[in-house]
């Protein structure tokens, strides 16, 4: 009858009656002179990802109280460590200098010429426009007809290209994006009320 047995159980036989029959039978507490079931896992070592000791529940808890991960490292080690977890250990860079960039230091001016070149067709496409529309469009280096979607796709490539965090805080880029925000804005106004 159950009255008369012992209502005392080790943790053992706790987990063969829990779901962890086949795994926890096998495993005791690593702490020396333990015999409770080791059903908890605690790290080894910092060096030694993965390797766990397995300790029961009163072990397991004094272990982790006097768990340092640190212990041993430098303080410019601990800042490193904490660093490179703060991003999932991925490699960063700054937004500014990511490797689809293509912006090339040109220290000779070789290619001055192509610069000054886009610069000067797209003044002139400003000087040529008549309109309001014309003009907008001037400022996005589109010409007529384009679509409120050719609109959408060419100003969505320019602002990232002259975004502040892409450029480095370039102020010619800073203006040149306020000009495109403008224009924008002045063709979406123009295409949503124009008929359909």
């Amino acid at each position: 009858m159950r009255g008369t047995q012992s209502h005392q159980q080790t943790a053992a036989e706790k987990a063969a009656g829990s779901g962890f029959a086949g795994r926890a039978e096998t495993r005791v507490c690593e702490h020396p002179g333990c015999e409770e079931a080791g059903l908890h896992r605690a790290p080894r070592d910092r060096s030694q990802p993965g390797d766990y000791l397995w300790l029961c529940l009163e072990h397991v808890r004094a272990y982790n109280q006097s768990w340092d991960w640190f212990r041993g490292m430098t303080p410019e080690q601990i800042e490193a460590e904490r660093r490179r977890h703060q991003v999932w250990e991925r490699p960063t860079w700054s937004f500014a200098g990511s490797p689809g960039q293509r912006r090339y230091h040109d220290p000779f001016d070789l290619f001055a010429e192509e610069r000054e070149e886009t610069r000067r067709t797209r003044e002139e496409r400003r000087r040529r426009a008549r309109s309001e529309e014309d003009r907008a469009l001037a400022e996005l280096d589109l010409s007529q007809p384009a679509s409120l979607a050719d609109v959408k796709t060419r100003y969505k490539f320019l602002v990232k290209r002259l975004h502040p965090d892409a450029n480095g805080g370039d102020t010619a880029a800073e203006e040149r994006l306020k000009a495109v925000n403008r224009a924008y804005s002045t063709l979406k106004r123009l295409y949503a009320a124009a008929p359909a």
